[in-house]
Parts: C-alpha cells; sequence; structure tokens
C-alpha cells in the first residue's frame, strides 16, 4: 500500500493535470529557501563572523588562514542549515497548496468519488504555522543528535519520518473528516503512517529533487488516506 500510494505520488509529479501545481509548489520553495538562504548570510556576516575575528591576532602571521578556515567553516554551516531548513519550508509550502495537490489527485486518480472539501484558508495557514514550529523543535534535537556518530542518520530519518508523516496524512484526512476524527484515523494506522512517512524523508534527502517534496508528500498521503480508507470499507462491507 505504501509502495503503490508512493509510485503513484511520483507519477503524478509530472502529469500534465498537476503542471500548474508543479511549477507553483517549486517556485514558491526555491523563492522561500532563497530568502533563508540570505538571512542566515547576512546574520552570519554581520554578527558571528565579526564575534569569531575578534578573537583573532591583528598581527600574527597566520591571520590569513584564519581567514580562509572560517570561510569554509561558514560554508559548511551554512550549507548544514539550509539542509535542516528544507524540512520546515517544505511543511511551510505544502500547507499552502495541500488542497490544490489534492485536488488534482482527487480528480486525476479517484474521479468516481466525492471530491475532498478544502480547508478554510485561515485555519490552513494556522496548521501550517503550528506544523511549522513543530518541525522546526524537532529538526532542532536532530541538530544536537548530529554530533553522536552512528545517531545522526537515524536522527534526521526518524524526526522527519514521524513529523511530516503524522501532519501530511492528517492534512489530507482532513478534506474528508473533522480534525478530531482524522487525528483518530492517523493514530489508528500509526504505524503504516510513520513507514510512508520516512519514505518522505528519504525523498527530502534527495539533493535537487528534495525540491518537489511539498508535492510528493502531499500526494502520497491523499493517496495513502485513500487507499487505507477504501480498505477498511471493504472490510466493514465484508463483515455487514
Amino acid at each position: 500500500m505504501i509502495v503503490l500510494a508512493a509510485r503513484l505520488a511520483f507519477e503524478n509529479l509530472f502529469a500534465p493535470e498537476t503542471r500548474s501545481v508543479f511549477w507553483k509548489v517549486l517556485g514558491l520553495t526555491l523563492l522561500a529557501l532563497a530568502i533563508v538562504w540570505f538571512a542566515l548570510r547576512g546574520a552570519f556576516n554581520s554578527f558571528v563572523l565579526p564575534w569569531l575575528q575578534s578573537f583573532m591576532p591583528a598581527t600574527a602571521d597566520w591571520t590569513g588562514w584564519l581567514t580562509l578556515f572560517l570561510a569554509i567553516f561558514a560554508g559548511i554551516a551554512l550549507a548544514l542549515a539550509m539542509a535542516l531548513l528544507i524540512s520546515p519550508v517544505t511543511a511551510l509550502v505544502a500547507g499552502l497548496f495541500l488542497d490544490d495537490v489534492a485536488d488534482v489527485v482527487e480528480k486525476r486518480d479517484y474521479p468516481s468519488d466525492a471530491p475532498g472539501t478544502a480547508m478554510p484558508i485561515a485555519a490552513a495557514m494556522k496548521s501550517s504555522l503550528q506544523f511549522l514550529g513543530v518541525v522546526i523543535v524537532g529538526n532542532i534535537v536532530a541538530l544536537f543528535l548530529l554530533f553522536i556518530p552512528g545517531v545522526n542518520l537515524i536522527a534526521f530519518f526518524l524526526v522527519n519520518g514521524y513529523l511530516l508523516g503524522r501532519e501530511f496524512f492528517e492534512f489530507a484526512a482532513m478534506r474528508f473528516r473533522s480534525p478530531d476524527e482524522a487525528r483518530e484515523f492517523r493514530v489508528k494506522h500509526a504505524l503504516t503512517v510513520f513507514l510512508a512517512g520516512l519514505v518522505i524523508a528519504a525523498f527530502l534527502a534527495i539533493p535537487l529533487l528534495n525540491l518537489l517534496t511539498p508535492l510528493f508528500a502531499a500526494g502520497m498521503m491523499v493517496h495513502l488516506h485513500k487507499l487505507i480508507s477504501r480498505r477498511e470499507s471493504g472490510l466493514q462491507a465484508q463483515a455487514s
């Protein structure tokens, strides 16, 4: 079921029906990452770099080497920060376009089913911001665990797998259920949702392709919710 949902979501990435949403998601993701990059770079150059340079002897012969080291350190630190911030940016962008993605997926792959109901804009924004905060906190925890050998990579996948799986699935479920019902449905299928979240986290770890994570994750969880709901409906029909 998870493999099928992932395959269908990947196919949807480049489907003609998805093209308009594709460019909107990709454009906004790139814009958000560019803003974050310049903000981090400006903060480092304005505050961190002068602070580090204050410890450097002005007349030392190896000042040039230290400056080079600081430049390399800054590049690595910024790259690491951007890698960790892709997940929160994904969360924010997906919250804005989840209903657009869901509409395309439902019309393309489930034309005979009743369409879902889009969340009100205010509720969608509130949910996106709450999710953004949770993902940032989770990735800060993962950042500290990066310094523990053997745990760092596992921490990245576990944290993002759980958070992305939980939130994207609930977003998809809330098109057909109340928030409480969506949460209960997700808890009921917690293992399946978590494993699907690990697939999203793996997608997130692929350079360049991870720019499409909002589109892939939203599509995958729409498919997964549909597949689980259909399976439960079939079991209930058999039981009756």
